[in-house]
C-alpha cells in the first residue's frame, strides 16, 4: 500500500480487515503519519515503511515481492515504486478500484454508484446529490475525493442504497472495472497536466468515468469533449446518453426554457414537449460562463420528496442522439 493518507490509511485497514498481508509505505515522517503507522501495526499490518527511502523501491512481503500495489491517488505513475511494480508487471489499484471490488458484502445491500467528475464543481454537485437523494427517501452518502473514502462507508454500519462518488482525474486513472450505475463529466480545462504529462492524456483519464456505465451517461452539451467521451465509452448494452446544457435543451436533454429547468430526457412527450422541475431562480444567481464554478445553494425543491406534478411546456423539437451508439435503446 502506498501512501498512509485518508484514503490509504482506508485502503489498508480495509485490506487487513479482510485478511491480505500487508505493507504500507510513505514518504512522510509527520506526527500524523506515525500515528497512522502505530494504529496499522496494533491491527494488523505486516510492516509500516516511512522516509524517503521507503518509496524509492518495491518492499518486500515474507520475502517476496507484492502480488498487488494498492495506491493513494495522488502517487503519479512514474513515482519510482510504481514505475518499479509495472516493470515487474505487478497490477496496480487505487482505492477506489479496491473499493468496487470488494464493495458486494454477504447478507449486506450493495450500494449503487453514481460517479461525478469535471474540473470545477464537483464537490458541489456531489453535495447536491446526496441531499436530493435523501430527500427522495434514500439512504445516500456522497464519498470519494469530497472527503469521506469510499471504503470507509463500505465498511459503515449504514447499509446504503446509493453512493454519490466524487472522482478526481488521479482516481480514475486507477480505475479499471468500477461499473456506475449514472456517470457525469460536468466539464473539462487544461488541469494537472504535470501529473498526467498532457492534456490528451489528462481528458483520457477523466473519459474513464463513463466507461461500463450501466444506465445513463451524462454530458455537457456545451463542451463537445465531454459528448466524444460519452460517444467513444465502452458501456453496458442500453446505456442512455443524456445531455445538460444553459439553453433550449434537444430531446434527452435536460435545460433551461424561459428560467426553468427543465427535463426532455425522462418523460414519454419529450419529442416535442419538456416538463418542468425547477425555476432557475432557486438555484441563485449563476451565469452561463462559469456557472459550474458558481457556489450553489441548495434549492428548496430538494427538500421535496418528489417532483410532481410537473407541467410540460412545448418546446422546439431539434434532434439530439439520445442513445450511445454503441449501445442503443428505444427512443
Amino acid at each position: 500500500m502506498t501512501g498512509i493518507g485518508v484514503s490509504g490509511f482506508a485502503a489498508a485497514d480495509t485490506l487487513i480487515e479482510l485478511g491480505a498481508r500487508v505493507v504500507v509505505v510513505d514518504a512522510a515522517t509527520s506526527d500524523t503519519a506515525r500515528a497512522h503507522a502505530d494504529t496499522l501495526k496494533i491491527v494488523g499490518a505486516a510492516d509500516v515503511l516511512l522516509g524517503a527511502e521507503a518509496v524509492t523501491h518495491l518492499p518486500r512481503i515474507d520475502g517476496e515481492l507484492p502480488e498487488l500495489i494498492v495506491t493513494s491517488p495522488g502517487w503519479r505513475p512514474d513515482q519510482a515504486l510504481l514505475a518499479a511494480a509495472a516493470r515487474a508487471h505487478i497490477p496496480v489499484w487505487g482505492d477506489v478500484e479496491l473499493a468496487w471490488r470488494v464493495r458486494v458484502r454477504e447478507g449486506r445491500k450493495t450500494a449503487d454508484w453514481l460517479a461525478i467528475t469535471g474540473t470545477n464543481g464537483k464537490t458541489t454537485t456531489v453535495g447536491l446529490t446526496e441531499s436530493m437523494l435523501r430527500a427522495a427517501g434514500l439512504k445516500a452518502i456522497a464519498v470519494g475525493n469530497v472527503g469521506t473514502p469510499i471504503l470507509d462507508a463500505l465498511r459503515d454500519p449504514v447499509e446504503y442504497d446509493v453512493f454519490a462518488v466524487e472522482l478526481s482525474s488521479f482516481q480514475l486513472h486507477w480505475a479499471e472495472s468500477v461499473s456506475p450505475v449514472a456517470s457525469v463529466c460536468l466539464n473539462v480545462a487544461e488541469d494537472h497536466v504535470d501529473w498526467h504529462g498532457s492534456y490528451d492524456s489528462y481528458l483520457a483519464d477523466k473519459a474513464k468515468v463513463y466507461e461500463r456505465t450501466q444506465k445513463a451517461c451524462i454530458y455537457n452539451a456545451e463542451q463537445v469533449e465531454t459528448e466524444r467521451m460519452v460517444e467513444n465509452a465502452d458501456v453496458v448494452e442500453g446505456c442512455r446518453a443524456v445531455g445538460f446544457t444553459t439553453v433550449t435543451p434537444a430531446i434527452s436533454m435536460l435545460g433551461v426554457v424561459e428560467g426553468l429547468l427543465v427535463d426532455r430526457a425522462f418523460i414519454e412527450e419529450r419529442r416535442d414537449s419538456a416538463a418542468e422541475l425547477a425555476s432557475m431562480a432557486d438555484l441563485g444567481p449563476w451565469h452561463p460562463a462559469t456557472w459550474w464554478r458558481t457556489p450553489l445553494q441548495l434549492p428548496a425543491w430538494c427538500a421535496r420528496t418528489a417532483w410532481t406534478p410537473r407541467q410540460s411546456a412545448r418546446v422546439s423539437s431539434t434532434t439530439s442522439p439520445e442513445t450511445i451508439a454503441s449501445s442503443p435503446s428505444p427512443a
